[in-house]
């Protein structure tokens, strides 16, 4: 099975034990726990691409990445791929799916659009199997006035404002494709997808509109705050436990 050039992978991961996606010299990443899982299977540690970065204690339903075989030939039948890195990887991370793919093929440059779910536990009693996999709120939200705000935010718009402050991006227009909010028992599951986001954007999205629902901004005010630019506009940064790449289109 000679002449494969790279390996799409999907993989999903609970992040809580995680500094991210990309390596890092002093901390446990996704990245060099799938490079290390992709040694051990194939015998050499060939480059290992994302679609992006996720920050620490994000999760992902359904990251793609690539394995560069650079011309090497491959002795495992894409099939068995996901069962034979799944041997090595720890149980916080899986191979869901492996496709092989010629070399123009890129994670990140090819996306035509991300989807990411932010999941919150709407009640005053914590439910302990979300621990780290859920933001805990103990108000009630209004899913309602939270979905009439997420509306304003669909379609291209200049994101500077939810952004954290000192990224250094110079593009910062984005087009949201959609932007959902729904309830479903005590849970509220709010899901957006785009062309891109900036750095804490879709943290930023969520808790602008949980401050939305707590009357500490108007529905009405969201044209005008995307239009300002100003970060200090927009609510606050919701942590990352509750955050998950969910979907990436390609």
């Amino acid at each position: 099975m000679g002449d494969i050039l790279k390996c799409k992978l999907i993989v999903s991961y609970d992040g809580t034990e995680y500094s991210g996606w990309q390596v890092q010299t002093n901390a446990p990443t996704v990245q060099k726990a799938v490079q290390d899982a992709v040694e051990s299977s194939f015998g050499k540690r060939y480059s290992v691409t994302g679609c992006s970065r996720t920050d620490s204690g994000v999760h992902a339903k359904a990251f793609c990445c690539a394995v560069d075989f650079k011309d090497d030939n491959v002795s495992i039948p894409v099939d068995k791929i996901p069962i034979v890195m799944n041997r090595y990887l720890p149980v916080d991370v899986s191979v869901l799916n492996a496709e092989f793919k010629d070399d123009s093929f890129h994670p990140r440059y090819d996306v035509v659009y991300k989807e990411y779910e932010y999941l919150i536990w709407n009640s005053p009693i914590r439910n302990v199997f979300l621990n780290n996999r859920a933001f805990c709120y103990p108000k009630t939200l209004d899913e309602k006035l939270m979905s009439d705000a997420a509306d304003y935010f669909v379609g291209k718009h200049d994101f500077a404002g939810f952004m954290s402050v000192g990224s250094s991006v110079e593009d910062t227009v984005r087009e949201i494709k959609y932007f959902t909010v729904r309830r479903e028992g005590d849970r509220v599951i709010i899901n957006v997808a785009a062309d891109g986001f900036l750095y804490n954007m879709v943290r930023i999205l969520v808790g602008t509109l949980i401050e939305v629902s707590e009357r500490k901004i108007a529905v009405g005010d969201i044209p005008e705050i995307i239009a300002s630019k100003n970060r200090k506009n927009a609510g606050f940064t919701a942590p990352p436990e509750g955050l998950y790449l969910s979907k990436v289109v390609y």
